[in-house]
C-alpha cells in the first residue's frame, strides 16, 4: 500500500483528460472524447459564471504525478421559490485499486465547496451509496429511484442480449424462446396508452419556443425545486446526444407555442449487446400528464422503427409514474436507490424535505449527460 505522503489531492485540470479516460476505460467506466469532456464546462453557464472559485473536479496524484483517482464536479442552475441556486453534481467518480483508502479524500472536497449551496447527485450507485452517507446525502423524498418499468420494443434483440448476459447454451434456442415468451405475456397483459388528441412535433434543437415555455413553468412552478431548462441550458445538456441521434425530443404544439416536451436519451449497455431508449424528462405546463401517454405512445413507435431492443423508465413524480406504470407490465428492481442530496442551508434543508418541492426525473444531475 502506498503511503499518504505519497498522495496528493489537487484540483483537476483539462490537460489531466488522457490520464482521466485512460483510467475510465481501466475499470469499465464509460468515457467520452476529450471534445464532449471539455464541453461540458467550457459551454456550462454556470460553469463559466463561477470558474474562479468552482473547479472541472480534482484528481488524486502519486508520487510520479500521475492521476491515480477523480472525481468530476459539475456546476448546474436549480431554481427555488424564485431563488437560482448553484448546485454541483459529483461526476466520474474513479480510483485505482491501489488507493482506495484513500478515495474519501475527493468526495471531501466536493463536498467542502463553499459557493454550492445544494450537492445533487441522481446516479449514486451501491458501491457510493455509503460514501455519500458519510458525508450526510440523503435520498431524495419523492420517485421511484429504485425501480425501473420498461417496455420491451425489439424482443428478438432483447432475448439475444438476455441469453448473452446469462450466457445460456443454446442461445439461439433460448433466444427463440424468450422472445416468444415475452411477446405472448405483453399481449395478454399490458394495455397500451390510452389515445389523446395532441398535436406531436420533433425537435432537433431547443428554439425560442422553449425560452417561453420555461418562463412559463418557473412560474407556474415556484415551490418546486427544479433544473434551468433555458434553451441555452438544453442545448449544452442534450448537444452531442442531439447530433448523435442519441436524443430524442417531442413537444406538444398549441398554436405555435410548446404545452408539453418529453425527451429520450439513449442508454445501451454494449457488454451485453442491449440498446435501450430513456425516458428521461417530461414537462407541461397544465401540470396534468395529459400528453404524456402520446409522447410515451410516439417513444415506443419510434425505438421499434429504429429496431431498439427496449424503452425505459426510472424516478419520476408519482402521478407521471402512475402514468407510465400503468402501460407496462414490466418492472425491475434496482441495486440501489440512485438520487441524494445535501445542503448546508437549514431553512433549505426542511423545506427540501416535503415531497411536494421535488418533481425528479433524470435530467437532474448528471444522468444524461
Amino acid at each position: 500500500m502506498q503511503s499518504a505522503r505519497s498522495i496528493k489531492v489537487r484540483q483537476a485540470a483539462f490537460d489531466d483528460y488522457a490520464q482521466i479516460a485512460a483510467l475510465q476505460k481501466a475499470y469499465g467506466l464509460d468515457s467520452k472524447n476529450e471534445e464532449e469532456w471539455r464541453h461540458i464546462w467550457t459551454h456550462n453557464a454556470a460553469y463559466s459564471a463561477h470558474r474562479a472559485s468552482v473547479p472541472i473536479g480534482w484528481v488524486l496524484e502519486d508520487e510520479d504525478k500521475r492521476v491515480a483517482g477523480y472525481l468530476g464536479n459539475i456546476p448546474l442552475y436549480y431554481e427555488f421559490e424564485g431563488k437560482t441556486l448553484l448546485t454541483a453534481v459529483a461526476h466520474s467518480w474513479v480510483v485505482d485499486s491501489r488507493y482506495r483508502t484513500y478515495a474519501l479524500l475527493l468526495l471531501s472536497e466536493y463536498f467542502a465547496q463553499k459557493p454550492v449551496q445544494l450537492f445533487l447527485n441522481a446516479t449514486v450507485g451501491p458501491a457510493a451509496a455509503d460514501s455519500f452517507a458519510v458525508f450526510k446525502s440523503i435520498p431524495v423524498p419523492v420517485g421511484a429511484w429504485d425501480r425501473s418499468i420498461f417496455w420491451i420494443t425489439n424482443y428478438r434483440g432483447f432475448a439475444d442480449s438476455l441469453a448473452a448476459h446469462k450466457q445460456y447454451r443454446f442461445r439461439s434456442l433460448v433466444r427463440w424462446l424468450i422472445a416468444t415468451g415475452l411477446f405472448l405475456r405483453d399481449a395478454f397483459t399490458k394495455s397500451s396508452p390510452r389515445v389523446q388528441e395532441t398535436n406531436l412535433e420533433m425537435c432537433f434543437e431547443f428554439d425560442d419556443r422553449f425560452q417561453v415555455f420555461w418562463d412559463s413553468l418557473r412560474t407556474t412552478k415556484p415551490n418546486v425545486l427544479i433544473g434551468s431548462r433555458t434553451p441555452e441550458a438544453l442545448n449544452w445538456h442534450f448537444r452531442y446526444a442531439l447530433l448523435d441521434n442519441r436524443a430524442w425530443v417531442v413537444a406538444a404544439t398549441r398554436d405555435s407555442q410548446i404545452t408539453a416536451y418529453a425527451i429520450f436519451w439513449r442508454y445501451d449497455n454494449p457488454r451485453v449487446g442491449l440498446t435501450r431508449m430513456r425516458l428521461v424528462d417530461y414537462q407541461s405546463l397544465d401540470q396534468d400528464t395529459a400528453a404524456l401517454e402520446a409522447m410515451l405512445r410516439w417513444g415506443l413507435r419510434k425505438c421499434r422503427a429504429e429496431r431498439i431492443h427496449m424503452l425505459e423508465a426510472i424516478g419520476f413524480h408519482p402521478a407521471k409514474w402512475e402514468v407510465l406504470r400503468e402501460s407496462s407490465s414490466t418492472e425491475r428492481k434496482l441495486p440501489s436507490w440512485l438520487y441524494y442530496y445535501r445542503t448546508r442551508d437549514e431553512d433549505l434543508a426542511e423545506k427540501l424535505k416535503r415531497q411536494d418541492a421535488w418533481d425528479p426525473s433524470q435530467f437532474d444531475g448528471d444522468a444524461s449527460l
